[in-house]
């Protein structure tokens, strides 16, 4: 999984454990003008104006509760980064039965591709009589 991908999932779980728990913020989350891609875009434009490089846990939750709680936030534009958590995500049964198969497909698509090309026949050699006959 991708360190961006791993982090929104980060994100999404926290933000829909607190919704959970509290349904004005369940109601708050599913605001038709914001979503998790806008949300983790005003999150890394958010880090990238501190300067800073590392942050608790919580700071970046209250960004992403903030997001969603203030109707005219913008996210900005798209920040092009690579994203480390100190997070990692528990795969379902499911989810890695999935991703066997995945894996599977792509070996058999590539080696049916693998046999598919022809082997150009290599051309053979004529032999040349070198001997001169003197007959």
């Amino acid at each position: 999984m991708k360190s961006t991908e791993n982090f929104k999932r980060v994100i999404t779980l926290h933000l829909e454990s607190i919704a959970a728990n509290d349904q004005l913020f369940a109601k708050t989350l599913k605001k038709e003008n914001k979503n998790i891609d806008d949300c983790i875009t005003y999150i890394l434009n958010q880090v990238k104006e501190s300067g800073s490089n590392g942050f608790e846990d919580q700071e970046i939750f209250g960004m992403a509760i903030h997001y969603y709680d203030e109707d005219d936030i913008k996210p900005g534009t798209a920040v092009n980064c690579k994203i480390v958590t100190n997070h990692t995500t528990e795969l379902s049964l499911e989810d890695i039965q999935k991703a066997k198969q995945e894996a599977i497909n792509k070996v058999v698509t590539e080696e049916m591709e693998r046999m598919k090309k022809k082997v150009a026949p290599k051309k053979e050699e004529q032999k040349v009589d070198s001997q001169a006959s003197l007959f």
